[in-house]
């Protein structure tokens, strides 16, 4: 199934999930309003197998007797999960590994006036080893997640816009100290993740020698949708194309295929003496070439960037400067 937030009329929030013919949205809130699990993303997916039976069979009674459903055109789409229990970003795509910190020595030399430099700065020759030994992640603001075609305002303390093109998976079951084998079995579905960065103040803060902080964690720096797809739908998350567009422009394209460390890897490295929940985000971290950043290449007012991941859709969103000034 491909389950979403929705809004309309009212603007309330409900629980809802496409049909399978993509026409249309199933109001799962209004189809089982004494449900446990009906009010809410989270309370799905914390209600596992059983409250995913039930959604499903609202679903069928829908398409059966066209009651509660919805038309496309006149909902708004918010994130799927719009207050996420946690979220976790990682960096496993060799490539942007490699090539992310030459696109941060090219600001620092900008910022410095040592534009000679430029020529000099090149990608990283090797992967470094704590990369191929361990998922390398950080945490960020649960809090700060927009969803499908929501403007994202840009801080007024940064000036270079960016982008990048991930997927995540979605935790749905507790677990701990979880082997590789089984990791895959407590995912209950994906989406597509925009974790959009204020370069420039990143650049200047992870001087400190910790993760990234006002550089990511802003008012909608989290985009994610268009739709939470089960995990039924992704029997191989290691196999999907990925791709952005700018403006219709296609700047890259990619795979999953590609990275270092797996879904798998990612939750069985977690959750070592550390409890995983349901409602947790895991971010695929970057795809190569999938941000402005390695490219040199950034966004200004006005762009829309739209994430294409296969089997889970597109995700548009347009940045935009408080005051309209240019990037």
């Amino acid at each position: 199934m491909k389950l979403v937030t929705f809004s309309s009329g009212a603007r309330v929030q409900h629980l809802g999930c496409l049909t399978g013919a993509g026409d249309g949205i199933v109001d799962l809130t209004a189809a089982a309003p004494g449900a446990g699990w009906s009010s809410s993303m989270l309370q799905l997916i914390e209600a596992g197998e059983q409250g995913l039976a039930e959604a499903s069979a609202a679903l069928a009674d829908t398409e059966r007797t066209g009651r509660h459903l919805v038309a496309s055109d006149l909902v708004t789409l918010h994130a799927p999960l719009p207050v996420p229990a946690q979220i976790r970003d990682f960096s496993v795509f060799p490539d942007h590994i490699r090539q992310a910190p030459s696109g941060m020595a090219r600001i620092a030399a900008r910022r410095s006036g040592n534009l000679a430099a430029l020529e000099t700065i090149k990608p990283l020759a090797d992967i470094p080893p704590v990369y191929l030994q361990q998922p390398i992640y950080y945490i960020t603001n649960r809090f700060s997640v927009v969803g499908p075609d929501a403007d994202v305002v840009w801080p007024a303390y940064s000036r270079i816009m960016d982008f990048e093109l991930e997927f995540a998976a979605v935790i749905g079951r507790k677990g701990r100290d979880i082997a590789r084998e089984d990791a895959l079995a407590h995912v209950f579905g994906y989406m597509i993740y925009n974790d959009f960065s204020a370069r420039d103040t990143q650049n200047i803060e992870m001087q400190g020698m910790l993760g990234p902080a006002k550089g990511k964690s802003f008012d909608g720096g989290n985009a994610m949708g268009p739709w939470l797809v089960t995990a039924d739908e992704i029997p191989d998350p290691q196999n999907l194309k990925m791709s952005v567009r700018v403006n219709g422009e296609i700047w890259a394209e990619g795979s999953s295929a590609d990275m270092l460390h797996g879904v798998a890897d990612m939750i069985a490295y977690v959750s070592r003496h550390e409890t995983i929940y349901p409602g947790e985000v895991f971010g695929s971290g970057t795809m190569g070439n999938g941000c402005g950043l390695e490219v040199d290449r950034y966004l200004a007012h006005g762009d829309v960037v739209t994430l294409s991941v296969e089997g889970l859709g597109e995700l548009s969103n347009r940045v935009v400067m408080a005051d309209g000034r240019a990037a």
